[in-house]
């Protein structure tokens, strides 16, 4: 595999599903590690047609889970197992190592697995609403404000993020450079309920990126095929063509540049690497 200029590794053939979802013989969770500190984990297609992908980032304090899946049951997603598994050579040397359970945004593919984290011990789970984020991070002015949170020698910066979910946040990993999107911006449809806070949203990213070192975005989906501006249909439980998930600054340039090109208007708009879906329909009233 070929590493990234932090060490880390993303070239990684992510699993894309199965012509019979019956027969597939993967895992239902897929773990792939970027660096022995922060780890990808994408779930199964076959389990659940949105195949959303979560991360795992480890310091020397506690680890922060970001999403927890589109399935509640462990008999399907035995989320709770694997992250205790990757987290358990911390917590022989550490039982009081912490873990705090997080979400990119509040849609339920994304916050499913909570309930696998109830009583887990040194466990913190956070609520899915704007006020939850803001409380937790210490967001004094959401969603201009930033904040940062140290998992022990790792230290993040959270970004209030809303446009597609009010309560949706992005990660700046200052170890890796990773900047990790939710469903903000990542290669598929881009679904918006609130156009000018999207709209806000990306302003912020762009001129974040402006000021610190991003190496990658990762965003939690992937739906668009090879080709330019073609996306496989919702529901669909086999992508054989899938771009990678990583995308880069001049990608979210793009989707700025997109965003004034639409200027607010409703409807699906198509460009190469993404899909915009503008659900807001205010202008037309």
């Amino acid at each position: 595999m070929k590493a990234t200029s932090d060490g880390g590794v993303l070239d990684v053939a992510w699993h894309a599903g199965w012509p019979s979802p019956k027969h597939d013989p993967a895992p239902e969770i897929q773990v792939h590690a970027y660096d022995e500190h922060t780890v990808l984990l994408r779930q199964n297609m076959p389990v659940h047609f949105e195949a959303p992908f979560l991360f795992l980032l480890l310091g020397t304090e506690r680890a922060l889970l970001l999403d927890t899946g589109a399935t509640e049951d462990p008999r399907h997603l035995p989320l709770r197992q694997v992250v205790d598994d990757l987290l358990a050579d911390r917590l022989s040397t550490r039982p009081d190592y912490g873990l705090v359970v997080a979400h990119t945004h509040g849609h339920g593919d994304h916050l499913a697995g909570d309930a696998q984290f109830v009583g887990r011990p040194n466990t913190t789970i956070l609520g899915s609403r704007p006020e939850d984020v803001a409380d937790f991070f210490g967001l004094r002015d959401w969603p201009t404000d930033t904040a940062e949170f140290d998992l022990g020698d790792r230290l993040l910066e959270v970004i209030p993020g809303p446009g597609h979910h009010a309560s949706a946040a992005v990660f700046h990993d200052r170890r890796t450079g990773l900047l990790f999107t939710g469903d903000t911006v990542y290669p598929g449809r881009l679904y918006v309920e609130d156009w000018p806070a999207f709209a806000a949203t990306i302003d912020r990213l762009v001129e974040f990126c402006s000021r610190h070192a991003v190496s990658h975005l990762l965003g939690c989906h992937i739906e668009m095929t090879t080709t330019p501006g073609v996306d496989y249909p919702r529901g669909t439980t086999y992508q054989p063509e899938e771009p990678p998930l990583e995308l880069t600054v001049e990608q979210l340039h793009a989707v700025r540049r997109a965003v004034v090109e639409i200027d607010g208007r409703p409807g699906v708009h198509r460009f190469d690497d993404f899909v915009i879906h503008n659900r807001d329909d205010r202008a037309l009233v």
